[in-house]
């Protein structure tokens, strides 16, 4: 029996929020020093993209403020980012599913892995 790897898996059914960190430093390296932070932010956006497996990526206020603290030169070398997935109300959108990534606060990154959160 040969699998069909061309289907993918719906991800309609799964609402669900986890927690990343991402290392944004290998993600901006090389570039040049006014182009670093809004790379960072489209780093971000692919990233959730391609974790959650939707096309519409929302950043939150909080996240844009805190990635362009340090101006555009000086990116955080790493974050850590809640990305909730969830379902899209408005009739008319293109999409069934965006995903709402936003900030979660640590103070060390020693020992964190990627967590499903209950989100309530």
């Amino acid at each position: 029996m040969v699998k069909n790897t061309s289907q993918k898996r719906s991800t309609l059914a799964d609402v669900v929020t986890r927690e990343y960190t991402i290392h944004l430093h290998k993600l901006v390296h090389g570039r040049s020093f006014k182009s670093r932070t809004p790379q960072a932010v489209k780093a971000v956006k692919a990233f959730a993209s391609k974790h959650m497996g939707t096309q519409d990526v929302r950043i939150d206020p909080s996240l844009n403020k805190q990635l362009w603290a340090r101006g555009v030169r000086n990116v955080p070398h790493r974050i850590r980012v809640r990305i909730a997935r969830k379902r899209n109300d408005d009739d008319e959108a293109k999409h069934k599913l965006y995903s709402y990534v936003t900030y979660v606060p640590v103070t060390s990154f020693n020992g964190l892995e990627t967590a499903v959160v209950d989100d309530e």
